[in-house]
């Protein structure tokens, strides 16, 4: 087995994840059922509501008592729909969470079976993309369009035991196949955009002679402080507007800095060079956290939809990472006074390229960074990808729409 190129946690949806995503957009792909683990739909931007993940995600933990659902930015650390360290958030319920990977003998939870039935017994089309169709009772969803005048299109490497129920097979590779399929459409495939979170927390409070404040800055998962912080390998620490504190280097988590400084000390500001992991496309980024004793800072909660956003915004319109922005702030008072903070920062951005006529402008970036999908007359000709069509199915090319 080939090494992975990637951690787990750092795997990025490809050109069909993102293609789907654009599908769904344009009122196209109404429901993705997926038998993957890796969590990479949801992550890629399928609604969750448009989403039934069969066999769990790895990603994901769930309530047993409300049903609340937690994404998160690490492994779980269970499979087979067992208890983890960690508990529901909602304040009237506090039960210990599950991890949502379903061991063999595990049932399809009813929960993401039944919406998967309903959907294909509804679809007009089922396209079967990248799957071998043997695991039961998955392999027999696609099935289920038929009665109702739906087809079926395979799209597999290798032969599958449904192909003879299917209007259209295609052994090939999904990425190029369905870039064709965008092509066709005339379609843009949305860049893929990864926005990762982290939250500081600063405590502070007064020596025993009342002269010094000590101080203590953390940096975490927003997950909670015993969770991992994956995507950060270390931390420079350096200070802005303040004389003899020394540059600090923390590298093992928990991330932890303790300080002390005059209590009549100026403001100032701590600056946080971050040192991103294996699998984020850019180096380090800079996030300042201003300090004032005198001053408690205002609490500020941002609209995490629109900041999201204007994050890919920019990352689109200067295709590196290591953007970042505020989303809250809030102050906790008490006998050690704490300030809050969560901060987004884009970690990853690829681009994807469904032919090579893509406009010279979207493509003046590093190849390190996309993802490039030629299509041109003689790669036509080189390709290998068959199209078969089932015994009664050789009509016009509607019965694949």
């Amino acid at each position: 087995m080939p090494e992975a190129s990637l951690p787990f946690h750092r795997a990025m949806p490809s050109m069909t994840h993102m293609a789907l995503v654009a599908l769904e957009r344009a009122g196209i792909l109404k429901f993705v059922i997926s038998q993957n683990v890796d969590g990479l739909h949801l992550r890629s931007g399928i609604p969750r509501k448009k989403l039934a993940e069969l066999h769990g995600d790895s990603f994901m933990e769930v309530c047993p008592s409300c049903g609340a659902e937690y994404v998160r930015d690490f492994e779980i650390e269970t499979i087979g729909l067992k208890k983890t360290p960690r508990h529901c958030s909602n304040a009237p319920c506090r039960s210990r969470l599950r991890d949502t990977v379903l061991d063999w003998e595990d049932a399809l939870p009813p929960k993401e079976l039944t919406p998967a039935e309903k959907h294909c017994k509804l679809a007009d089309l089922v396209l079967c993309l990248g799957t071998s169709l043997q695991i039961t009772p998955a392999c027999n969803l696609p099935l289920k369009c038929l009665r109702g005048g739906g087809k079926i299109v395979i799209l597999n490497l290798q032969k599958t035991p449904k192909d003879k129920k299917a209007c259209l097979v295609i052994h090939g590779f999904a990425d190029k196949v369905i870039g064709g399929v965008m092509d066709e459409l005339d379609m843009r495939i949305p860049p893929f955009v990864r926005i990762d979170l982290l939250q500081t927390v600063l405590t502070k409070g007064l020596s025993l002679d009342e002269k010094f404040v000590n101080w203590n800055l953390r940096v975490e998962s927003v997950h909670g402080n015993k969770a991992p912080l994956p995507f950060v390998k270390s931390i420079e620490v350096s200070f802005s507007g303040i004389q003899n504190m020394k540059e600090v280097t923390l590298d093992k988590q928990p991330l932890n800095l303790k300080r002390r400084t005059q209590r009549n000390a100026e403001p100032f500001e701590v600056v946080l060079k971050l040192f991103f992991g294996n699998g984020c496309k850019c180096l380090s980024t800079d996030i300042k956290i201003p300090v004032d004793f005198m001053v408690s800072p205002k609490s500020f909660e941002g609209d995490q939809d629109l900041i999201f956003e204007r994050l890919r915004d920019k990352a689109k319109k200067n295709p590196f990472c290591g953007q970042t922005a505020l989303l809250q702030r809030k102050s906790i008072t008490g006998p050690m006074e704490s300030v809050v903070a969560v901060y987004a920062i884009v970690t990853n951005f690829v681009y994807f390229f469904r032919s090579a006529a893509e406009p010279a402008v979207e493509r003046n970036m590093p190849l390190s960074s996309c993802s490039i999908l030629k299509r041109n007359n003689e790669d036509e000709r080189d390709s290998k990808t068959s199209v078969k069509r089932s015994k009664g199915n050789h009509d016009d090319h509607s019965d694949g729409e």
